[in-house]
């Protein structure tokens, strides 16, 4: 079972829309998998669920069946985390819901980091809380898990970046972009090494993360398009991402970046399917699954199917990438 992370530190990317069709492109392709909403704002939660489920999933007590739920334990100090529920949304798909509530997690991360440094072994549980969350809430079979965090570099966002094998950075070809990704670089590889110094330290009898959270590749989201090719305003900004990311994520220089195009850590420059989002969102399913009876009529229907190739080229490489077989 493989972990991966979508994280980027600048908001209004497209990210959870991506780790949304994703998994269902995943599922779609017969790969049991499991999405994982860690951000507090419970986008992607949303997204999969209808209103009825939500008010059922966050009534006005207890939240037993989202994440919130099952870290509540450890938020109160009387025991250890509740075993996850998984929210089947198909056979091969299910999603560990968000709560808003989770964002009462973040001082106690903030606070349990340092004391880890001390062997305390109350600070090593809840600092691996969401890992253990993750590897149970995977034991009906998941191979690959999709983790959906917000965008910053918080307690809870370093928790489930430890908890991930790998990262995927989406990305828009703009300035805000780029400084995240300057960001967001120096910051994981901080938390890989300090991560690997504190599992010298950790209970030999708790279940560790290795905290690899190895850089996957980028995603171009969301990029205008004008005759099949980006147009002029954002083509200075697409430019310079190969370079940034080699320096700022990989540690690396490069004296002839290629383009973005060409750059094998790209896995994808993905088109904004503007008008068929809201009509996603109204059906509850990803849109390459829009029919006609959905709307997707006319013109519609032949960017339906463009976009079902494009996240179906995307899901082929972040398998390869995983070492998931993608067929």
């Amino acid at each position: 079972m493989r972990t991966i992370a979508f994280f980027n530190n600048k908001g209004g990317v497209g990210k959870t829309s991506l780790v949304y069709h994703l998994a269902w492109m995943f599922a779609d392709h017969g790969i049991k998998t499991l999405a994982v909403d860690l951000d507090p704002q419970a986008n992607l939660t949303a997204m999969f669920l209808d209103e009825d489920r939500l008010e059922g999933l966050w009534p006005d007590d207890e939240h037993p069946d989202t994440v919130y739920g099952a870290i509540r334990p450890i938020l109160r100090g009387t025991g250890d985390i509740a075993p996850p529920h998984v929210e089947k949304i198909t056979e091969n798909l299910g999603l560990i819901a968000g709560d808003l509530g989770l964002s009462r997690f973040e001082d106690k991360l903030s606070d349990a980091w340092p004391r880890c440094h001390n062997r305390d072994e109350s600070a090593f549980r809840t600092m691996t809380a969401f890992h253990r969350l993750v590897q149970q809430g995977a034991n009906w079979g998941a191979e690959l898990v999709l983790i959906d965090v917000g965008p910053n570099l918080g307690a809870i966002n370093r928790s489930a970046l430890i908890a991930s094998d790998q990262v995927c950075l989406p990305l828009a070809p703009d300035l805000f972009s780029l400084q995240g990704l300057k960001n967001l670089g120096p910051t994981l590889r901080e938390w890989r090494t300090i991560w690997a110094d504190l599992l010298t330290k950790a209970p030999a009898d708790l279940a560790m993360p290795k905290g690899m959270m190895q850089p996957m590749g980028y995603i171009v989201m969301q990029h205008g398009i004008l005759d099949s090719r980006p147009v002029k305003a954002y083509q200075r900004w697409m430019d310079r991402i190969p370079t940034v990311y080699r320096e700022a994520v990989l540690d690396e220089t490069i004296s002839s970046p290629p383009s973005v195009a060409n750059d094998p850590y790209c896995l994808s420059l993905l088109k904004h399917y503007r008008s068929l989002m809201p009509m996603a969102m109204e059906a509850r399913k990803p849109i390459f699954f829009l029919k006609s009876s959905d709307g997707a009529i006319g013109a519609h229907i032949e960017a339906v199917r463009s976009c079902y190739r494009d996240f179906q080229k995307l899901a082929g490489k972040i398998a390869a990438g995983a070492g998931v077989a993608f067929t």
